[in-house]
C-alpha cells in the first residue's frame, strides 16, 4: 500500500486530526505520522524551543493532549530532520501538518507537501472580493499570517481562539468578533476539527473552511 508521510509541529500521533485525514484518505493510503517534539517533554519544550521576542510564534499538541508554544526558528532544523526520516524510510509524499511558513524547507526526491503553498490561493480563489475572516490559535500570529495573504490582495479580519484549549467561549468570542465583519472564515490551523468548524459556523451564520480538510481533500486526489 501507498504511505502518506505526515509531520506535526507536536507529537505524533495527532488522534485529533488523523482521522479527518483518513477519512477522505478512504483507506487508499497508510498514514506514517512523525511528530517534531516526539520524546521531548514538555518542561524541555518550554526551556529549549519557547519563542524569543519578534520570532514567529507556533503552537502545537502534545500526546497528552496539553499545547505548547515555540519558535519557529528553534523547530526548523528538528522538522528538516523529521522530513530526511521519512524520505529515509522510502515515503514519496510527505504532509506538513501545520499551515505556518517555513522558508527553505528541502526534499532529495519525496514531494513534501506544504499547506501555506496550498491554502491561501485555494482559499483566495473562494473568497473572491467578499469579506474573509481567519480564525487563528495566538494572539501573536494576526500579525505573523498577514503577509501570507497579503500577496494574493487579501486583508482578513482576524481573530483568536486555540484549537488546543478545551475553552469554547473563546470560540463563540472569535466568531462574534468576525459575524459582522466577514462573508466567510477560515480556520487556520491545522488543529481545528470538524466540530470546531460547526461552532463557529453555527454561531455566525457563514461559510467555515477548514484548513486540514482542504488538504485531505486535495491529496486525496494525489493517491
Amino acid at each position: 500500500m501507498v504511505k502518506l508521510g505526515m509531520i506535526t509541529i507536536g507529537q505524533a500521533p495527532r488522534t485529533d486530526v488523523a482521522p479527518i485525514i483518513e477519512k477522505y484518505l478512504g483507506g487508499r493510503a497508510e498514514l506514517v505520522q512523525v511528530g517534531v517534539l516526539d520524546g521531548l517533554a514538555k518542561e524541555y519544550i518550554e526551556e529549549n524551543l519557547f519563542p524569543e521576542e519578534n520570532d514567529y510564534v507556533l503552537t502545537s499538541r502534545l500526546i497528552n493532549g496539553d499545547s505548547v508554544v515555540m519558535s519557529r526558528a528553534k523547530i526548523q532544523p528538528i522538522l528538516q530532520n523529521k522530513i530526511n526520516e521519512l524520505e529515509d524510510q522510502g515515503i514519496k509524499q510527505i504532509l506538513l501538518l501545520c499551515t505556518g511558513v517555513f522558508p527553505g524547507l528541502k526534499t532529495q526526491s519525496s514531494y513534501l507537501i506544504e499547506p501555506d503553498h496550498i491554502i491561501p490561493p485555494a482559499v483566495k480563489a473562494m473568497v473572491g472580493h467578499r469579506r474573509f475572516g481567519v480564525i487563528v490559535p495566538l494572539m501573536e500570529q494576526k500579525e505573523n499570517l498577514k503577509p501570507k495573504y497579503s500577496p494574493f490582495g487579501m486583508e482578513p479580519c482576524f481573530a483568536v481562539a486555540s484549537p488546543y484549549k478545551n475553552d469554547l467561549a473563546n470560540f463563540h468570542q472569535a466568531a462574534n468578533e468576525l459575524k459582522d465583519k466577514a462573508d466567510i472564515i477560515l480556520l487556520d490551523c491545522m488543529g481545528y476539527t470538524e466540530a470546531a468548524r460547526d461552532l463557529v459556523s453555527e454561531a455566525t451564520g457563514l461559510p467555515v473552511i477548514l484548513s486540514n480538510a482542504i488538504m485531505a481533500k486535495l491529496v486525496s486526489e494525489m493517491i
